[in-house]
């Protein structure tokens, strides 16, 4: 699992330029079942989202096509993490 930290480099009009199609390019990550959770910080200076992605170079792979990468609006960090506790429910969205 994923836990990617995004931060905007450059101001919010901008970011919000990209907004719509960024949303769009997660949805099909969420209807894949890799995107578990995602929205902005508060305030919004970034963002956070959960991918149940094999491997932290695979949300890497998949994030350079994320509109916010590719007009320079935001930068991700991504921490590869292995889920050992959690919730009762949220097994399902584990990839044992």
């Amino acid at each position: 699992m994923v836990a990617i930290h995004s931060v905007y480099v450059r101001p919010i009009e901008e970011v919000d330029k990209h907004l719509a199609a960024h949303r769009a390019f997660l949805k099909t990550f969420y209807e894949k079942g890799i995107a578990i959770c995602s929205g902005p910080q508060i305030p919004r200076t970034g963002g956070f989202i959960l991918m149940n992605a094999e491997s932290k170079a695979e949300a890497r792979e998949i994030m350079k096509n994320d509109p916010y990468v590719i007009h320079g609006v935001a930068e991700y960090l991504f921490i590869e993490f292995e889920p050992r506790s959690f919730a009762p429910g949220f097994d399902k969205f584990i990839k044992f």
